[in-house]
């Protein structure tokens, strides 16, 4: 009796999840927020708000570009790092090839808010599967698995709308340190060993199958409370086959500098909170396991 129970439980888990297209972060999924207050929502129809969501519980949230195809950010609380399994698949997110005559709290609609398999859908607001297959470009995760502290929520980061074309070099180097660095400084400053991430990319000038959009650089901050005050770190590294040490910044300077490719003076990453906080320096260990892997 058990395992007849276990066994749709288990393929549930497997099958993907769900992902529900919202109108509004602040009303859905704000828990993923410092102070629940979301990053800057950039204007125009193009950008989507979605909830990303596993087996009816959301574990991050992503404002996707739906004319570059790729996302401009995901944000999510990090809680500590646990060694997950990856999938071998990567769903995509139906609502948003069905949103033009969408009801935001109506879920009878064509698209469910489940994240699913492509299948044969000709997807014309996101990225695709074949837009990947022999491009000499990684599915590069924002919200990643490597700071994931469920099998869930690892399963859940398997999505194109959580993903942009990056150099393998840059994947599997730099950058990959560099989400190891940060989930340690994490654990060295922040009380209970919890932040607040936002990581996201900046468009180029060079598209993937003539669709979807190649970053130029890739960026992350986070912000937590240590004792009585704010700390943060901001990193701004550069997509390219050279494989380039990250830079080290301000989460002020980060916002300065998204403010200025997207044309929005008032980009903030944590509202007004982490403008003023203490910026501290990436604990950087080679020692580490994450980094040597």
């Amino acid at each position: 009796m058990l395992i007849m129970f276990l066994l749709p439980v288990m393929l549930l888990l497997l099958s993907g999840g769900s992902a529900r297209v919202v109108e509004n972060f602040k009303n859905e999924c704000d828990k993923f927020f410092l102070d629940r207050i979301p990053p800057t929502v950039l204007p125009g129809p193009q950008y989507r708000q979605i909830c990303q969501t596993l087996v009816n519980k959301p574990y991050y949230a992503t404002l996707y570009d739906t004319n570059n195809k790729i996302p401009v950010y995901s944000a999510y609380k990090f809680t500590g790092s646990l060694k997950c399994k990856r999938r071998s698949t990567w769903d995509i997110e139906p609502q948003l090839e069905d949103d033009d005559n969408y009801d935001y709290y109506d879920d009878n609609n064509n698209a469910g808010p489940n994240m699913e398999s492509e299948g044969q859908r000709d997807l014309i607001k996101q990225a695709s599967n074949a837009d990947y297959l022999n491009s000499g470009f990684h599915r590069g995760h924002l919200a990643p698995v490597s700071q994931a502290n469920l099998q869930r929520c690892a399963y859940a980061t398997f999505t194109l709308t959580n993903a942009a074309p990056q150099y393998p070099s840059f994947n599997r180097g730099q950058w990959r340190v560099t989400e190891c660095f940060m989930a340690e400084t994490v654990k060295a400053y922040c009380n209970d060993k919890t932040a607040y991430f936002v990581t996201g990319v900046v468009p180029g000038s060079v598209k993937l199958n003539n669709r979807v959009n190649v970053p130029s650089h890739f960026w992350s901050a986070f912000c937590c409370k240590s004792n009585n005050q704010l700390i943060s770190v901001a990193v701004w590294g550069i997509n390219s086959n050279k494989n380039l040490t990250p830079s080290q910044t301000t989460v002020r300077d980060l916002e300065t500098i998204l403010g200025e490719q997207y044309g929005d003076p008032y980009f903030y990453l944590f509202g007004n909170n982490c403008r003023n906080s203490q910026h501290v320096s990436l604990i950087v260990k080679k020692s580490l396991k994450c980094c040597r892997e």
